[in-house]
């Protein structure tokens, strides 16, 4: 296990999968059809016909290439909790709505059949229109809601600090039903099939210790999962067979989906402090040590320690292929080689980063405390644009139908879109 600390100032040094790709034909039926018009038929009439194919052709790769990412529904934007987007980041950036709410914003948005759905320190949760931002409808909880939604099933997941998990009607807000914890919940959840293949199942971490797996239909327990420790972040769902989170007990643990069986526990140095991020088997973390962990579900121990002796971590991290992205208190954001853990660039702003970035094609997005999101180039955090929003930003960014969404400090929700 290697350690690398900030302070050394080491040098500076997606696994993408293509939205579309095309096979190129070896011959083109367009060029035999300009070389061989069919006997009788006038040219004019052949290159009329030509062009309307090509124009249907071009149409449809626009409809394609519009496509793009259309909802935002499971925090981080997947199972995998990795925050990324296939697609680039939208330029020129411009605020098209803020919504006031009533209170700050700290867990991130979901999106999902053109509503935005978030809730606030102030305890209510809302729905609104994506394109307007007009609230569509809200729904009251006792206590402060820090969790992000999860959206599916025609139903909205939502967890409160007054200790309940909320199962609600995605179109009307009506509540379906109600999970009480021991404790608040401040992570969010994940639908996952049940092993039989009969049943829905939300998978979400509570700050009493306990990762639950709950029936969609009702909440009732479908198994649980007790650490000796409170949870905070989101359960990350790895190869469809394993649940992985970070305790409080400064541990990673690694849980059997079908059943939530132990399958295994990796020690780290200080209490995990939020949602992880996961490719492959390698697990991603920051803790109260002021470290950011690699950790590979296959073995015993860390992978590699990226150290801060003086700040710490506090965002959830965001992954490409080659690096982990991750805000610090130290107001910078720090990308880090994901294989060997070694300090690629960071790029300083204005306050501090507590809100997880979003990982585009060619740019990472962040906000910061100083109310601004910047766009950063990933290879080397070169800046790319930034955008001065008037709140401090703590919240995670999330994304779709090609806006970016986030919360501010002061009580408003954002809508930013490129021009």
């Amino acid at each position: 296990m290697s350690k690398t600390r900030i302070d050394e100032n080491p040098a500076l040094l997606m696994k993408w999968d293509p939205l579309f790709s095309r096979r190129a034909d070896t011959a083109s039926p367009l060029k035999c059809a300009m070389k061989n018009p069919l006997p009788g038929m006038p040219l004019i009439r052949a290159a009329l016909i030509l062009l309307v194919f090509g124009m249907a052709k071009a149409g449809s790769a626009e409809k394609k290439a519009a496509a793009g990412t259309k909802s935002w529904a499971i925090p981080r934007g997947g199972n995998a909790l990795q925050g990324r987007v296939p697609e680039a980041v939208p330029r020129k950036p411009r605020v098209k709505w803020d919504a006031v709410l009533d209170g700050p914003v700290t867990g991130d948005a979901a999106i999902a059949d053109g509503t935005v759905y978030v809730g606030t320190v102030m305890g209510t949760f809302y729905a609104l229109n994506l394109e307007t931002g007009k609230e569509r409808w809200k729904f009251e909880t006792e206590d402060t809601i820090d969790a992000p939604p999860t959206v599916g099933l025609g139903k909205v997941f939502i967890g409160s600090s007054d200790r309940f998990f909320y199962c609600l009607d995605q179109e009307t807000g009506k509540e379906i039903w109600k999970y009480e914890g021991a404790d608040k919940f401040v992570g969010g959840g994940l639908l996952v099939r049940s092993p039989d293949n009969r049943e829905d199942w939300m998978v979400v971490n509570g700050y009493d210790g306990t990762c639950r797996a709950l029936r969609t239909k009702d909440g009732s327990e479908a198994w649980t999962y007790e650490s000796a420790q409170p949870i905070n972040g989101t359960p990350a769902l790895v190869n469809g067979r394993t649940v992985v989170l970070g305790g409080c007990d400064a541990l990673v643990h690694v849980i059997d989906v079908t059943n939530g069986k132990a399958v295994k526990e990796v020690q780290v140095d200080a209490e995990i402090i939020g949602t992880v991020a996961t490719m492959g088997s390698m697990v991603y973390c920051a803790n109260y040590g002021n470290q950011l962990v690699a950790v590979d579900t296959k073995q015993k121990k860390p992978k590699w320690v990226y150290e801060d002796k003086d700040f710490g971590f506090y965002a959830a991290p965001a992954l490409n292929d080659e690096l982990v992205f991750i805000g610090s208190r130290d107001k910078h954001l720090h990308a880090v080689n994901r294989e060997n853990g070694k300090r690629v660039w960071r790029v300083k702003t204005g306050s501090r980063i507590d809100g997880g970035a979003i990982v585009f094609r060619d740019a990472v997005v962040v906000g910061s405390g100083d109310g601004r999101l910047y766009a950063l180039k990933p290879s080397d955090g070169s800046e790319i644009w930034r955008l001065d929003l008037g709140e401090g930003i703590s919240s995670d960014l999330a994304f779709a139908n090609g806006c970016i969404v986030v919360g501010g400090s002061d009580g408003s929700l954002f809508c930013v879109e490129g021009q």
